[in-house]
Order: C-alpha cells, then sequence, then structure tokens
C-alpha cells in the first residue's frame, strides 16, 4: 500500500487536471512540468481510484492509481516546452508577460554572526 501523502498529492494533481482540461485544447497551455512528481509517486499505486478521479481522467470506475498516473505522465511525450505558473491552466494573452520587479530586501546577517 502506498503512502496516504502520495496520493493526497496525486488527488490535488487531479483538481488541477479538471480546471486544466476544461480550457478548450487550443486555448490550453502544455501540461505542468509540476505534475510529473505526483504521478511517479503513484506509479505503482494499484488501489483503485475513487470513482471522481476516474471521472476526471475520463477512465474506468476501478482504475488504478497506476493507471491514473501513466495517463498523467502521457501527456508530456510529445510536449515539446514548459508551463510556467503564470501560464496555467491557459496560455498567456499576449507575447509579452508582465515583469515584476523584485526589490532588494534588507540583509540580515546577525543569525551567522559568532
Amino acid at each position: 500500500m502506498m503512502h496516504q501523502a502520495a496520493r493526497l498529492e496525486f488527488e490535488r494533481v487531479m483538481e488541477e487536471f479538471d480546471r486544466w482540461h476544461i480550457v478548450p485544447a487550443d486555448e490550453r497551455s502544455p501540461a505542468p512540468a509540476w505534475w510529473w512528481g505526483p504521478a511517479m509517486a503513484v506509479f505503482d499505486d494499484h488501489e483503485p481510484m475513487s470513482c471522481t478521479l476516474c471521472a476526471v481522467l475520463d477512465l474506468n470506475q476501478g482504475t488504478s492509481f497506476a493507471d491514473g498516473a501513466r495517463t498523467i505522465l502521457a501527456l508530456f511525450v510529445e510536449q515539446t516546452s514548459l508551463t510556467g505558473p503564470q501560464d496555467f491552466p491557459s496560455k498567456a494573452e499576449g507575447s509579452e508577460h508582465d515583469i515584476r520587479a523584485l526589490q532588494p530586501q534588507p540583509s540580515d546577517d546577525s543569525a551567522f554572526q559568532p
């Protein structure tokens, strides 16, 4: 039996997948790389997923977490670009992203002083 935390993380990915999948294909961002780790964590989990997760992935009821993971990983097979968080779940409009300037932060080295 796989660790419950891995399943919970995979379920979080399924919530994102559901939001991503409703975006029309031509407007949808590439599958985000952060889905890879949670899918790999349940890759060998042969326990059945809930009916809800099966429905999100359009899989038969009783499909295993392992098969769900393979469905997610298959999204990356022909993908040629990565998605940034600002582009999820749909592609950013226009070619330029808003650039956020990072402000310098005051340095506090007191923790490293002898």
